[in-house]
């Protein structure tokens, strides 16, 4: 069977964002690292592959030796629904720390709590704040 796996592509950051990115959410950590030796292509210790979790879903990243005309874009975010006001306050003071704010930290008309931004390493986030349960009607047929 095919397994989709999100893959990140840094220019000399990978370790450091994959280290931030596990210290954020519970069943993370970095499974693998394969690093560049001395003989390149790309600088000494820089990451060829590695694997990691977050919040138990794996995600891939690299260092890359080539410099590249794009970046990360705001069109391909990560979606985390988080269960509290705390959580929500503490991912968006941590992950908008150093990047830029797209949508602050407010009430939407889809969201009780939302915020969207680009993280220091140009990684773009969406937080929401999971809504209250709704009393549920059974469902008769």
């Amino acid at each position: 069977m095919q397994k989709v796996t999100t893959f990140l592509m840094f220019e000399g950051r990978a370790e450091e964002a994959m280290n931030f990115y596990t210290s954020l959410f519970p069943n993370s950590a970095i499974q693998q690292i394969t690093r560049y030796g001395p003989e390149g292509p790309g600088a000494e210790g820089s990451v060829i592959h590695a694997t990691f979790t977050l919040a138990g879903q794996e995600l891939m990243a690299i260092d890359s030796p080539a410099k590249h005309g794009f970046t990360f874009t705001p069109s391909m975010s990560f979606y985390i629904s988080c269960q509290s006001e705390a959580e929500i306050d503490e991912l968006f003071a941590r992950l908008s720390a150093g990047g830029e704010v797209l949508m602050p930290l407010a009430p939407y008309p889809f969201s009780p709590k939302f915020a969207w931004m680009a993280d220091r390493f140009g990684v773009s986030w969406q937080l929401t704040l999971a809504p209250e349960p709704a009393d549920t009607l059974p469902v008769s047929d």
